[in-house]
């Protein structure tokens, strides 16, 4: 029996065991001991823990998993922690079982959602238990990379489910568990279900480990002389992973057949930015580069290559060690310690197995190596005793060096420990917010029970379950006097209809809503330009006000919000030192001086307002920031904001921001708030993130037909031509040339010759000047009426010609700017490409 026709016949246990196991053999695979015994478990009904090392086919057992819940008829959820491996799940499993059975939720969006098999993240999973608890269609929960049950942050979502899915059967899968016989005896306990633990599994593919006391270059050297590539070397910053590949160019990684090999394989991949060009650069030496940092498309790109075996070398950060399917023979850690986000710490047992485990290809190695390096100053020290040689003169007048004063140390009696440890106990990591509650309380029934037994019978220690009943009681009384919630009779109700995605989604899109209806798209920045005093609704730019609401409810990306403080902090330092201002004046000054916050006094009063009604979004924090603002107002393309705010290394954070803006404007902003500039804008920023990296948004609007292609090539279909989206390109026009006006307003002949070199833009804007006090660039200034565009001739010439008129304080409108499009260059490029013929006056 086919494992398809077994899942749609409804078969018994023993042959859907059987289908499996020939579905597995028919792919080359046979069964691990461990992974029969999962299976065999699965299919009889049973929970399953599988805490089993890297490259015991885990993910194999997860299919298992599935295709028994289906021949039961039931519904079954797949979850991890992050969004990329949902995604690569969904894909997967469609293959196997099918697109009509295999569904996918995000928050972002849904595809298929009422499929037998749902791919999702663990928050979703967790909002769907406590809206719908007991009464769940949740069959079964195959949990992935499950030790996240013990992250501060996020491991509410790994305990929920297991306290509220009581019909459901559980596959919880991890490398790095430790001693989880709590949560098992207590996942029997509520599901009536025995808990087998599949654990302490010999690796099919052992690991040798080695400390090394001499530098990088001559490990790496060793170990690809003697043929234990490919080699992962792990950072734990992203800036010494690059560092280390730049260091590495230099070494000759790969043979001349091999660097030809890969120049054939990448063939017309577009490495567009500044760092693509240098990852351009390294990949065609054998050396790859990963972090998360890097455009999606670049990562792939590495990881597609190293799969096809073509990379020799990865410089890269601990970030592999989450469910990225890479295959390396050698993992070289380069450090024995970390900086958490709060402090530097040694690297906890779980930590080093995640990255350890990488070592070693199940079908290709006989054993996987994890070489850990010693510290850089305990590396010198024994080269300079080695140097030495036995001359005991020489090795006494050697100066042995020491740890740096505050350094967080270690040694091979860390690495040895290591070695030995197992994953440290999860903690439990419960929380409650008002959302929380909100979703209890919408479950109807006997609200109180439903709370008393989240407060108190979960895997929290007891003190913490008295804190979590006092934080219910706080937020309850929040919500009844708000009117959210009555009390009366016995009973507790809302008063208000849950939207179906509640918490599920951005949680501050209904303030997002009510901020918007604010703002009124009539008011218009006066004559006065860009420093003319803000409407009492906004600035007056009502497009831009609507992204900077939007962008207000989305999470912070602290490396942009950093730099532009940098840079904002640079500009008001040389605009007090040009004004005269003491030293003490400035620094006392430069304290107040941030990241652009647009409409932060409105949006704070706004938010207080709605609290007073809505308590629960007082869970989430409000963040005005300018971010698409920016770009916009600079008329910036990608690569220019990334290099302007030099964050080179977090190019893959930035698309992921304007991804996320683009889409929380999409879903959240309603059809009669959109006026033409904000559509405008809406897809300027679409088209923008697709010419960048397309699989972001396509992978978004295109799931709904999913293609799955086992000979996919390395280099993924460039995005659509960018004179497509007719609307997109007009705005990246007017970008262009309004670009122009801003630079001309600044008087800042250095950036236009650059731009325009064949152009005399000094001669133009001291005529200019002679005749007008100002060149304005508010509002109106960068009106679409202020642009003409003439496409007469353009099937002929392949141009669009171009007149910019300058908005000046008279209101003359005598000053024009002109220039033309080159569409076959633009079309190369993925952005407009504009010439600037001459400025003149009417």
């Amino acid at each position: 029996m086919e494992l398809l026709d077994a899942v749609a016949s409804g078969a018994e246990p023993d042959d859907v065991y059987d289908a499996f196991v020939g579905w597995a053999e028919g792919r080359g695979l046979t069964l691990y001991p461990a992974q029969d015994e999962a299976v065999i478990e699965l299919v009889s009904g049973a929970n399953v823990v599988l805490s089993t090392p890297t490259g015991t086919g885990k993910s194999l057992v997860a299919v298992a998993a599935h295709a028994a819940c289906l021949a039961r008829g039931g519904r079954t959820y797949y979850t991890a922690p992050i969004k990329a491996l949902v995604s690569e799940k969904f894909f997967a499993l469609v293959e196997i079982f099918g697109a009509e059975r295999v569904g996918m939720v995000t928050g972002d969006s849904s595809v298929n959602p009422d499929a037998p098999i749902v791919c999702c993240t663990a928050e979703i999973l967790a909002n769907l238990a406590l809206r719908q608890g007991e009464g769940a269609q949740v069959d079964q929960v195959v949990m992935d990379e499950f030790h996240f049950y013990g992250d501060p942050e996020r491991g509410w979502a790994w305990q929920l489910p297991l306290l509220l899915l009581n019909r459901a059967q559980f596959l919880l899968m991890s490398a790095t568990l430790g001693d989880v016989t709590d949560i098992a005896d207590d996942l029997t306990r509520r599901t009536g279900r025995p808990t087998a633990l599949v654990t302490g599994v010999e690796r099919p593919v052992p690991l040798h480990f080695s400390y090394e006391r001499r530098p990088v270059h001559e490990v790496l050297t060793m170990l690809l002389d003697e043929g234990e590539a490919p080699v992962y070397i792990v950072h734990f910053s992203q800036a010494a992973a690059m560092e280390r590949a730049q260091a590495l160019a230099s070494v000759n990684v790969a043979t001349r057949a091999q660097r030809d090999l890969i120049a054939e394989e990448i063939g017309g991949f577009r490495f567009t930015t500044a760092f693509g060009k240098t990852l351009s650069r390294l990949v065609r030496a054998g050396i790859g580069v990963h972090h998360a940092g890097m455009l999606p498309r670049y990562r792939r790109l590495v990881e597609t290559l190293a799969q096809r075996g073509l990379l020799r070398v990865i410089c890269g950060t601990d970030t592999l060690g989450v469910g990225i399917n890479v295959p390396i023979r050698t993992v070289v850690v380069t450090a024995l310690t970390k900086y958490d986000g709060t402090r530097m710490r040694q690297l906890n047992a779980r930590e080093f197995h995640q990255v350890a485990g990488r070592a070693g290809r199940a079908g290709y190695d006989t054993y996987g190596n994890v070489v850990v390096m010693a510290p850089e100053w305990e590396i010198e020290n024994a080269v300079a005793l080695a140097k030495a040689g036995d001359d005991a003169a020489k090795r006494k007048k050697i100066v042995r060096k020491k740890a740096p004063a505050g350094a967080v140390n270690w040694g091979e009696g860390s690495y040895e420990r290591l070695i030995e440890a197992v994953p440290e106990p999860l903690v439990p990591q419960l929380q409650l917010t008002a959302a929380m509650l909100i979703n209890v309380i919408g479950r109807g029934g006997d609200v109180f029970a439903n709370v008393r037994s989240l407060v108190f019978d979960n895997h929290q220690p007891r003190a913490q379950q008295y804190a979590l009943a006092r934080r219910a009681l706080a937020v309850f009384r929040t919500l009844v006097d708000a009117g959210i919630v009555v009390a009366e009779g016995g009973s507790i109700r809302l008063t208000v209809d849950l939207q179906p995605n509640f918490a599920l989604n951005q949680p501050l899109s209904p303030f997002a809503l009510a901020a918007i209806s604010l703002l009124d798209p009539d008011v218009e920045v006066g004559r006065g330009g860009a420093d003319a005093p803000a409407a009492s609704t906004g600035t007056g730019h009502y497009a831009l006000d609507v992204v900077s609401v939007i962008e207000a409810t989305l999470d912070d990306p602290r490396a942009i919000l950093s730099q532009q403080e940098f840079t904002a902090r640079g500009e008001a330092v040389a605009a007090m030192k040009r004004d005269g201002i003491e030293y003490e004046e400035r620094m006392a000054l430069l304290e107040e001086v941030t990241y652009p916050k647009p409409l932060a006094e409105l949006l704070a009063q706004s938010f207080e307002v709605f609290a007073s009604s809505q308590p629960w979004v007082r869970d989430y924090a409000l963040s005005p920031k300018s971010v698409v603002r920016d770009m916009f107002e600079r008329a910036m393309s990608f690569g220019e904001f990334v290099s302007f705010y030099q964050l080179g290394r977090s190019e893959g954070l930035v698309l992921r921001y304007l991804s996320d803006a683009f889409r929380a404007i999409r879903q959240t902003v309603p059809a009669e708030a959109r006026t033409d500039e904000l559509l405008d804008v809406i897809e300027w920023l679409g088209e923008l993130v697709r010419q960048v990296d397309s699989s972001l948004v396509d992978e978004w609007e295109a799931l709904i037909d999913p293609a799955v292609d086992p000979d996919t090539p390395v280099v993924p279909p460039a995005p659509p031509s960018v004179l497509t989206n007719r609307r997109a390109f007009t705005v990246l026009v007017r970008n262009e040339m309004f670009r122009r006006v801003q630079l001309a307003a600044l008087q800042d002949d250095d950036a236009l010759a650059a731009l325009d070199p064949d152009v005399d833009w000094s001669g133009a804007l001291d005529r200019y000047y002679d005749e007008h006090a100002s060149m304005l660039t508010g509002g109106p200034a960068r009106s679409p009426r202020l642009l003409q565009i003439d496409e007469a001739d353009a099937a002929a010439s392949g141009l669009w010609r171009l007149e910019q008129t300058i908005d000046d304080p008279a209101g003359d409108h005598d000053w024009r700017i002109r220039g033309e499009v080159d569409l076959a260059a633009s079309e190369e490029a993925g952005t407009a490409v504009v010439r600037i013929v001459e400025v003149v006056r009417l």
